[in-house]
């Protein structure tokens, strides 16, 4: 099995804290997940559309925690990130736009909640490129990872056997290894190395534990 990946995440409300956060992590990040918020269905607001930007070597996977998709999904587009992710919980139908995205020749991806069962958006399902689990507090740092969602992988995985799978909320080293062996394929780290005062040495670790060998 793979190890998996590390996508330092981003979550601020302003451009000059954007800045502040890619200087701290450009060193060792080559993945990056960037957090965009509408005030509505995250209770936060975050940096808007046309303000993010990474370097051109860096994979760029946005994640989007807004109401209206349909709204966003243009100038996401216009980004050309490597993956856009939408949630699975929004009050409109988010299979057109998880297609328009895939038309873009943009990875598609969709966000489950803790309570949101995948059998329930199975539509989504079987079209995204990749399911991310939320553990986390929309538009928070410092979510809890609440392991018992690691069960999810297999009903995912019944679905779409080969779909990359993604964890956001609460990613630690002391966790990072379990979440790999469970079967994540990427791990979203926000407050573990956002409120790190020495961010390279956290991700170093969790690249460690990842990359360890199960004695079980």
């Amino acid at each position: 099995m793979a190890a998996s990946a590390i996508a330092p995440a981003i979550l601020v409300e302003t451009a000059d804290q954007y800045k502040a956060s890619m200087e701290r992590i450009h060193e060792f990040a080559t993945r990056i997940h960037i957090d965009i918020c509408d005030g509505e269905f995250a209770p936060s607001f975050t940096i808007s559309v046309n303000e993010a930007w990474w370097p051109a070597e860096w994979e760029a996977d946005i994640h989007a925690m807004v109401s209206r998709p349909s709204e966003y999904v243009d100038g996401l587009i216009s980004l050309k990130p490597s993956l856009i992710i939408f949630h699975a919980e929004v009050a409109e139908d988010i299979v057109p736009t998880l297609q328009k995205i895939k038309q873009s020749g943009i990875k598609a991806g969709i966000a489950l909640q803790r309570s949101t069962v995948p059998k329930e958006v199975r539509g989504a399902l079987e079209i995204v490129d990749h399911v991310m689990i939320f553990s986390g507090d929309l538009g928070r740092y410092g979510g809890i990872a609440s392991l018992m969602q690691l069960e999810k992988v297999r009903l995912i995985r019944d679905i779409r056997p080969t779909v990359e799978i993604g964890w956001d909320g609460g990613v630690t080293p002391d966790n990072a290894f379990t979440l790999s062996q469970g079967g994540i394929d990427v791990l979203n780290v926000g407050g573990a190395i956002a409120k790190s005062d020495d961010p390279g040495a956290v991700y170093q670790k969790i690249v460690a534990e990842i990359n360890k060998h199960s004695v079980i």
